[in-house]
């Protein structure tokens, strides 16, 4: 019997050498792919909110499209429509929107002659007129040709 527990004793051994690296591989495996690039998207979204500067062009976190027009220390005053300014925490600012085309990088080919950007236009009628403004359009003349007298 004694013999028995000195036998199981030299069985277990401790643990293989694979084991240890286990134990040490989880942790750095979570820390390279999920603790390190968390904590770099917090750096680079805590400078943006802190270098937000009047006249750019943001998104808050609830989705709304504002300007800034004044930076405090802890927030910002944005204008969400003409002439309506709300206060935000600098927080609230999700993304700083860039213009995606510039003046300069429109082609002389995408511009008219009247200085509107070129493309299909489309001309309305006086029917097209009246039904927009909720008015019947004249009636069209089912006559054909044939029935008309020749003049």
């Amino acid at each position: 019997m004694g013999s028995d527990m000195i036998i199981a004793a030299s069985n277990s051994g401790g643990g293989s050498p694979m084991t240890l690296l286990m134990l040490l591989a989880v942790p750095l495996v979570f820390y390279f792919l999920l603790i390190r690039p968390q904590s770099k998207r917090r750096k680079e979204q805590l400078n943006m909110q802190s270098s937000v500067e009047p006249g750019a062009k943001v998104i808050t976190t609830a989705g709304m499209h504002a300007t800034v027009v004044e930076v405090d220390d802890d927030g910002v005053l944005l204008e969400i429509a003409p002439g309506v300014q709300a206060r935000f925490l600098k927080q609230a600012v999700m993304q700083v929107v860039k213009d995606d085309v510039a003046d300069d990088e429109i082609d002389d080919d995408d511009v008219a002659e009247d200085g509107e950007p070129a493309g299909e236009r489309v001309e309305l009628t006086k029917d097209d007129a009246k039904d927009a403004a909720g008015e019947a359009p004249e009636p069209v003349s089912t006559a054909k040709a044939a029935d008309k007298p020749s003049a």
